[in-house]
């Protein structure tokens, strides 16, 4: 997506926010976000994010994009919408195209917030919640799954979902590297909206928890069962 067309979709994101949440934003208390186990990026605001694999390496984004998931939800979901889906009433995030332009729009709004007419309509997070949280938030963002493609791949990730919930209580019988594969698979088939080259869609998420234990069957499923809810 180009700059132009981008700039279309906040500015239509901004006026649905601005007649339809007029309130909804300016009453959120910030909430802090642990950090831990993230690279400190000092005082002075970065323009990029520093978290994406290809800078930082694939342990740093695996744990940028799962600090940056529990930062979201306590802080944005109420706004922009539950796995960065959008109901309408702000911006959808997960078009904001993952590379400088979009970072240095992101972190000045969350820095700044966003004021009309004397109205908040977002307040700044920045000073409360720092840089570190708010590149881990930024990473999440601009990994969310393209929800139609995963809708595409709905059914068969339910028909997954439920063979591995069979192997939850008893793993006897489990192809484990088909069933990592399989998903492995529709992981590479599913995009990102922002232009990000890896979807951290819950095909992606389940593939990597499977080790061929009950335990990890079970928590695959639950994955695939809480992701393909919030794609609805």
């Amino acid at each position: 997506m180009n700059s132009t067309s981008l700039k279309g979709l906040l500015a239509i994101g901004c006026l649905l926010a601005t007649t339809t949440l007029t309130h909804a934003h300016g009453d959120v208390a910030p909430q802090a976000v642990d950090t831990t186990g993230l690279p400190e990026n000092g005082e002075e605001w970065l323009t990029e994010n520093p978290y994406r694999a290809e800078t930082a390496g694939e342990e740093v984004w695996l744990k940028a994009v799962e600090i940056g998931a529990s930062g979201y939800n306590q802080n944005c979901a109420r706004c922009h919408g539950l796995e960065v889906v959008s109901g309408g009433l702000a911006p959808d995030l997960r078009f904001l195209e993952a590379e400088e332009y979009g970072d240095e729009w992101y972190i000045e709004r969350f820095r700044e917030g966003y004021t009309q007419n004397g109205t908040t309509k977002m307040p700044a997070f920045g000073e409360l919640l720092g840089q570190d949280a708010a590149w881990a938030i930024r990473t999440y963002v601009e990994t969310r799954p393209d929800s139609d493609q995963m809708e595409e791949y709905s059914d068969e990730l339910k028909a997954l979902r439920d063979e591995l919930a069979t192997y939850a209580t008893n793993a006897g019988g489990a192809d484990t590297d088909a069933l990592k594969s399989r998903l492995g698979e529709i992981a590479t088939q599913i995009e990102t909206l922002s232009g990000a080259p890896v979807a951290d869609s819950v095909a992606y998420r389940a593939a990597n928890l499977i080790d061929g234990s009950p335990e990890a069957f079970k928590t695959a499923a639950e994955t695939l069962t809480i992701g393909l809810s919030a794609a609805h």
